[in-house]
């Protein structure tokens, strides 16, 4: 793979070389536009460059947050991640709240059905009779992700 180094003022051929490689990036997976921004930078483009190849790539729907949100989601989700958890990471990654949004409310039919099965992977589906199995298993919930209304709906599903 080549790398190029191009010199600090934005040309129309620094556009051009920028754009192909940021196409060449959302070719192998979705960004966000803060992550491909980051990469290009990071490879020694111009910021202004970047900027501007980034715009036209929007322009175009190459580029698209709300796209990569909701893959991201997703994905995520079917590896066993909540709803906080995924929304955080989306925040992170430069998504607008509107956008983190709409993506989790695509996925709100799904989050019980997920935690069961986080459950049944991790826990083998036993809910512990005493206080201090409870914690440990609400521990790794929340750790991804779930609220704590739905760790409540789980466990009382499973005592009735």
């Amino acid at each position: 793979m080549n790398w190029t180094r191009i010199s600090e003022s934005a040309s129309a051929a620094d556009l051009v070389v920028v754009r192909a490689k940021g196409l060449e990036l959302l070719a192998r997976r979705e960004h966000s536009r803060l992550e491909l921004r980051q990469k290009l930078i990071q490879r020694g483009y111009p910021a202004e460059a970047v900027a501007a190849a980034l715009d036209q790539l929007v322009a175009e729907r190459l580029l698209d947050e709300r796209r990569y949100a909701e893959i991201y989601a997703s994905s995520r989700a079917d590896k066993g991640y909540g709803p906080l958890r995924i929304a955080r990471e989306l925040r992170e990654r430069g998504i607008p709240d509107e956008l983190t949004d709409a993506a989790m409310t695509v996925l709100d039919e799904c989050w019980m059905s997920k935690l069961r099965e986080l459950h049944r992977k991790r826990f083998k589906s036993k809910i512990p009779a005493d206080a201090a199995g409870r914690i440990q298993q609400t521990r790794v919930f929340r750790q991804h992700g779930f609220t704590l209304d739905q760790i409540k709906c789980l466990f009382e599903a499973a005592d009735a």
